[in-house]
């Protein structure tokens, strides 16, 4: 293991791989910095630039761009109480408070070595979970990939936040979106009415470009923009006292594995594990000054949202399967590349794996670099006009989806979509379960066929443990918030 890790370093330490690494996680700090298209949104607009690249460059890139994202978010968070992504809300609650109180220098110095460290406990976690679970799962076939997926859609409308029935609703709307086009197996054109251009299916990146870019642009032009004016941090004041420092060691490190092993459920992951850590570390405290500016409530949730990043690529490198979108938008580099991800990525494109680790703690180094002489240089970005970046990123959406294919079909998309997510967004519908059903729904299809091919007989599911285990996890879940909210109800009327 250590040879390889070695050799994934060899294969990373040229020029390329590491300017590629450098402006993945740029990117991701900027995107994390400026509120609006998210991680996702940049990595589908990258994808077009990573045709050129060698695979262990491309993924480097668009992985960089991710776990940049958990970094950048925290500068604004502290500094202006301005969240730029979803993960950073709890880092806010404390780290404004600290700020106001001027200590917002030690709270950046904190979330910047908390997310370092926690990069580096997840890197780890990735090297010795990952190579044995693709073993474990080569004895997976068809049945056993299908009943993962169904238990994954399930956690994800239930956990997504806001209606279950609204996340199931978009789940089923995605696996329609992904039938369009060829039949997998048997090669009949279904539901294009007609359309030869949507023979070859509905394009993921363009979707992704829609619901993730172009409606965040139109969402932020209904709203009430407010001036934003950045604080002056100087490099003096980046440093946190000895007490702030103690106080902080123990719950990096709780945050580290809890966001690790959060990243393994579908879902929003890093979301749900900042809240997680959160509230254990209000729990744990002994100092009682939550909503004060605790400096636990900053180095907790900035390490757990970051190793999230990392044990989410578990399910993507060993199964195939992406639990976020992120990771499916990882998945369709990968692809784009010639490369299926699964547990033979382990031995078939070993360097890839064990570059993209080596490239992940290079990253991590550089991040943490980036995110502390150059705080305040990140915090003036937030001075652009929202007319000319939201001009820009509309620019490249349109432009990135027609190098897809040079075809008109893609920019429609967009804009469709686009509509589409803005109108999700107004009446409360999550964009993630769409995204996630649209790239798992043609492989669930398949997986499903297949089963019924090789087992003959539907009820042979039953005959198999792991499948069956699995399915019935899947129910329970479905069943037993319904159980309890009976027996809630049943026990009120009796008191």
């Amino acid at each position: 293991m250590l040879e390889s890790l070695w050799a994934g370093f060899v294969n990373v330490m040229h020029l390329t791989p590491l300017l590629a690494c450098f402006a993945g996680v740029l990117m991701g700090t900027l995107v994390g910095i400026l509120p609006g298209i998210g991680p996702s949104g940049t990595m589908a607009l990258m994808l077009p630039f990573t045709f050129s690249l060698d695979p262990t460059s491309a993924l480097i890139m668009l992985a960089g761009i991710y776990y940049g994202a958990q970094y950048g978010g925290s500068t604004t968070s502290i500094l202006l109480n301005l969240p730029g992504e979803a993960s950073s809300v709890m880092t806010a609650i404390e780290g404004y408070q600290m700020a106001k109180k001027g200590r917002g220098g030690a709270a950046l110095t904190i979330a910047a070595v908390g997310s370092f460290i926690a990069g580096t406990v997840s890197i780890f976690g990735l090297i010795f979970l990952g190579p044995p679970l693709a073993k474990a799962a080569l004895s997976f076939g068809p049945p056993e990939i299908f009943s993962i997926m169904v238990l994954g859609f399930v956690i994800l409308s239930t956990i997504s936040g806001g209606s279950t029935l609204k996340s199931g609703l978009m789940i089923l709307v995605g696996l329609m979106v992904g039938t369009v086009g060829f039949d997998n197996i048997s090669g009949v054109v279904r539901f294009t009415f007609g359309s030869t251009t949507a023979m070859d299916g509905i394009e993921f990146i363009p979707v992704v470009m829609g619901i993730f870019g172009i409606a965040e642009i139109l969402w932020s032009l209904v709203g009430n923009e407010e001036e934003i004016k950045p604080a002056s941090i100087r490099l003096r004041d980046l440093y946190p006292n000895r007490e702030e420092i103690s106080r902080s060691v123990a719950p990096v490190f709780r945050g580290s594995i809890l966001g690790f092993l959060i990243g393994l459920i579908p879902g929003p992951s890093a979301v749900i594990s900042t809240m997680v850590s959160y509230a254990a570390e209000k729990r744990l405290s002994k100092h009682g000054n939550f909503g004060q500016g605790a400096i636990e409530g900053i180095a907790g949730p900035e390490s757990a949202n970051n190793a999230t990043s990392t044990g989410a690529l578990i399910p993507l490198l060993v199964l195939g399967i992406p639990f976020a979108p992120p990771t499916a938008i990882l998945l369709s580099g990968l692809m784009l590349q010639g490369i299926i991800p699964g547990p033979l990525l382990f031995t078939q494109h070993a360097d890839i794996f064990w570059g993209l680790v080596a490239s992940m703690y290079i990253g991590n180094v550089l991040l943490l670099i980036f995110n502390l002489p150059l705080v305040g240089v990140f915090a003036s970005l937030l001075r652009i006009r929202p007319a000319y970046l939201n001009t820009l990123i509309i620019s490249l959406c349109l432009i990135g989806a027609f190098s897809l294919s040079n075809r008109m079909f893609e920019m429609w998309i967009v804009v469709v979509f686009g509509i589409i997510g803005f109108l999700m967004q107004y009446f409360g519908y999550k964009g993630a379960p769409l995204v996630l059903g649209i790239v798992l729904g043609p492989m669930l299809e398949t997986n499903f066929r297949r089963s019924l091919i090789m087992l003959a007989n539907p009820a042979a599911f039953l005959e198999r443990p792991i499948t069956v285990t699995i399915l019935l996890i899947a129910t329970l879940i479905i069943i037993l918030p319904f159980v309890l909210e009976r027996i809630r109800k049943t026990g009120e009327k009796r008191a």
